[in-house]
């Protein structure tokens, strides 16, 4: 049986303004923590896990977009203190920032997207979160702003989802997307670095990034990315100049865009929000992540799935002539996870590709999920339970 500490938890969560409403009702137990009694130890201690609490929503209609959750996570770094300090849950939310703030007027920002699935048995678990922890830190190196260190990261990843459990969707019917944010937030009116900084995580309920068929148009007019630029990091400004093409594609009827590498307009990059590999025989291929190209998270775990197929993985400049002759090919993302592209189309001339559960991808998202959902053993240490 459950038993709760309110002083325990209260030193924790004494800046929610909602205390008395969070523990109103104990059948929830948000917060509660099993105590060790005098015959258990910390490896013995035994668990009954209640029935999930879900809010009131249409799982099965979910799409990519956002759903308003109950809390989000805040901390600051100051000037004077020189450090990320205090961070706290508070409720969902607009915020204040200063019209001079550095994310408004220079976007430097930078932002992260993991997920956390619900298991069989209503547990809760992340999917490689240090890897997004480490990423920013490197994002944050090069826009030249402070970051969080990866046990403040996992922390505040793991109190946001705690904190809004009941938006966690059932198993097998979608999953909690975490939106880490990195943001420029002192008053700066010249062009030079920030001098304070906010960490804020939100969530928000999903369901399959791209419903349908993923049609992708090579655009070769607009590029993603340059050498020496920021491609190879989720900085916020990245993003917003690929919305004109996108947009325009996809009143075309396009699902996406292919991006051309900027050098020589030849070499196929990503697309507009995930990596790409094609399959050819025993050998999947995809881009060389060398500063323009994002080191996606589930593109690094598709390809280690890969080789343990029994799959030669390489990573490697592709020609977009090439993609032409390919057997598979298919996308990977935090959003999408993995997809078959249906066609490419390229100056006009467009090529269509093989798909259903036979194929490559469908296998890979089976195993991808599994672990993710628990439903497969995690023999690589990727998973952490947070419920």
């Amino acid at each position: 049986m459950f038993m709760f500490s309110r002083s325990i938890c209260c030193a924790k969560l004494n800046q929610l303004s909602t205390f008395e409403t969070l523990f109103s009702n104990l059948k929830l137990r948000p917060y509660a923590t099993p105590l060790i009694g005098p015959l258990q130890t910390c490896e013995s201690r035994i668990y009954s896990r209640e029935k999930a609490e879900y809010a009131n929503v249409n799982w099965d209609e979910l799409g990519f977009a956002l759903t308003k959750t109950d809390y989000m996570y805040v901390m600051n770094f100051t000037e004077e203190e020189q450090k990320f300090f205090n961070g706290t849950l508070t409720r969902f939310g607009n915020i204040e920032m200063c019209p001079s703030s550095g994310i408004l007027n220079y976007g430097q920002g930078l932002f992260e997207g993991l997920k956390a699935y619900r298991k069989e048995d209503e547990g809760i678990l992340l999917f490689r979160p240090q890897e997004n922890a480490l990423r920013m830190k490197m994002g944050a190196d090069r826009m030249c702003m402070p970051s969080p260190t990866v046990d403040q990261f996992i922390d505040a990843v793991k109190k946001t989802v705690l904190a809004n459990k009941r938006w966690v969707p059932p198993y097998g019917r979608g999953s909690l997307y975490v939106r880490p944010l990195l943001m420029a937030t002192g008053r700066n009116l010249g062009v030079k670095p920030s001098s304070d900084y906010t960490f804020l995580v939100y969530a928000s309920p999903v369901g399959n990034y791209h419903k349908g068929d993923l049609n992708l148009m090579v655009e070769d007019n607009v590029h993603r990315a340059i050498p020496g630029g920021t491609g190879g990091i989720k900085a916020v400004t990245n993003y917003s100049p690929v919305y004109k093409p996108l947009t325009e594609a996809k009143a075309k009827g396009f699902s996406d865009l292919l991006f051309l590498d900027a050098l020589t307009g030849s070499n196929i990059e990503e697309g507009s929000a995930c990596n790409i590999f094609i399959l050819k025989g025993n050998v999947i291929s995809t881009p060389t992540t060398h500063g323009t190209i994002l080191p996606g998270i589930t593109r690094t775990s598709i390809m280690e799935i890969a080789s343990d197929f029994g799959y030669q993985v390489e990573e490697r400049a592709i020609l977009i002539k090439e993609v032409f002759d390919a057997e598979e090919v298919f996308c990977t993302g935090t959003a999408m996870v993995v997809k078959s592209v249906a066609s490419i189309t390229y100056q006009g001339k467009r090529i269509g590709y093989k798909l259903g559960a036979e194929t490559l991808a469908q296998k890979l998202h089976a195993t991808l999920t599994g672990i993710q959902t628990g439903l497969i053993e995690d023999k690589l240490g990727w998973t952490m339970l947070i419920d």
